[in-house]
C-alpha cells in the first residue's frame, strides 16, 4: 500500500489510530507523517523517524508547517475548530490537496467555501476500533473530487479497517451505527457482567465469561459467512433455554429500543451540524 505524503492536524484519539494504522509495516509512505498537537509534551511522545512531530505550543505555525506541501491532510480536531482551521491553512495548501475532516457535523460544502477550488474536500466517520485496525470508516466526497482521488483516501482508511463510502447525507445516520456501535456493545457487555454476577460469579469471571462470549461469536459471523439470524437459529434448540431467553428479548420489543436509541442520536447529530 503506497501513500503520499500526509500531515494529521490533531493527534487526539482519532488521530492518533489513523497515525497508527498509517505506520503498519504494510504501507509505504513517500516520507514521515507530518502531525500537529497542541502540548510539547504529547508532541514529543510519538516523535519518529517516521513521525515529523509538531507542536503549536512551541511554534504558532505548526499547522501550516506540517501541510506546505503535504498531499492529504487529516483534520483530526474537535467539530468547532474546524472552519478556523481552514482558515488558518487554506493560502498554504498546493493544488491538488487532498483535505480530510474526521470531524461531525462540518459538511463538503462548509469546508468547500473556506478553501481554494484547486482542494478537494471528503468526511470520513471512522469508529475506535480503528486503533487496532478493526475500524469501520464511513467515506463521503465534495463536489469537486474524482473517482481517483476518493480511491486514495479509501485506500489511506483501508489501513485501519474497512471503508464504506456513501452519500454524505448518509453519513450522520451512519455515525449513530458505526460511530456510536462500540459504545452500545460495551454497554451490553456491562449489563451482560452484572447479570453474570448476579447469578453468582465474581467479577473477573463475569467479564470473562461475557466479552468473550461476544469476542467468539462476532468472530464466528466474521469468518463463517453466515447470517446473525441462521446462527442464532442454530444456537436456539426449540423449547430450550436460549429460546426461553429469547422470548423476553422479544418481549422487551429490543427492535423498537435500537430505533429510540438511533433516532436519539442522529437528533443529535442534527443539533450538532447546525451549530458549525
Amino acid at each position: 500500500m503506497d501513500l503520499p505524503i500526509i500531515a494529521i492536524l490533531g493527534a487526539g484519539s482519532m488521530g492518533g489510530a489513523i497515525l497508527s494504522g498509517l505506520l503498519s509495516p504494510s504501507v509505504q509512505l513517500a516520507g514521515p507523517v507530518r502531525v500537529t498537537n497542541r502540548s510539547a509534551s504529547k508532541a514529543s511522545a510519538i516523535s519518529s523517524s517516521s513521525v515529523e512531530s509538531l507542536a503549536t505550543e512551541l511554534n504558532p505555525d505548526a499547522n501550516i508547517q506540517a501541510v506546505t506541501s503535504a498531499d492529504i491532510v487529516i483534520l483530526a480536531v474537535k467539530p468547532a475548530m474546524i472552519p478556523e482551521l481552514l482558515t488558518e491553512i487554506a493560502s498554504h495548501l498546493s493544488p491538488g490537496t487532498l483535505v480530510v475532516s474526521v470531524a461531525a457535523g462540518v459538511t463538503t460544502s462548509r469546508m468547500e467555501q473556506l478553501l481554494p477550488e484547486t482542494v478537494s474536500v471528503f468526511r470520513a466517520m471512522p469508529n475506535t476500533p480503528a486503533h487496532i485496525g478493526k475500524g469501520v470508516t464511513g467515506l463521503s466526497a465534495g463536489s469537486r473530487t474524482s473517482k481517483t482521488q476518493l480511491e486514495q483516501v479509501q485506500t489511506l482508511f483501508e489501513t485501519v479497517g474497512k471503508v464504506v463510502v456513501i452519500p454524505e447525507e448518509k453519513i450522520d445516520a451512519l455515525s449513530t451505527i458505526s460511530g456510536s456501535g462500540p459504545a452500545y456493545v460495551y454497554y451490553f457487555i456491562e449489563q451482560f457482567t452484572k447479570a453474570a454476577i448476579d447469578l453468582g460469579f465474581n467479577e473477573s469471571t463475569a467479564l470473562l465469561l461475557v466479552s468473550e462470549t461476544f469476542l467468539g461469536a462476532s468472530e464466528l459471523l466474521a469468518m463463517s459467512g453466515q447470517s446473525p439470524t441462521e446462527l442464532r437459529r442454530q444456537v436456539t434448540s426449540p423449547k430450550g433455554t436460549t429460546e426461553k431467553a429469547i422470548e423476553q428479548f422479544e418481549a422487551a420489543n429490543l427492535k423498537a429500543v435500537f430505533d429510540k436509541a438511533t433516532a436519539a442520536a442522529l437528533a443529535r447529530a442534527k443539533e450538532l451540524a447546525a451549530q458549525v
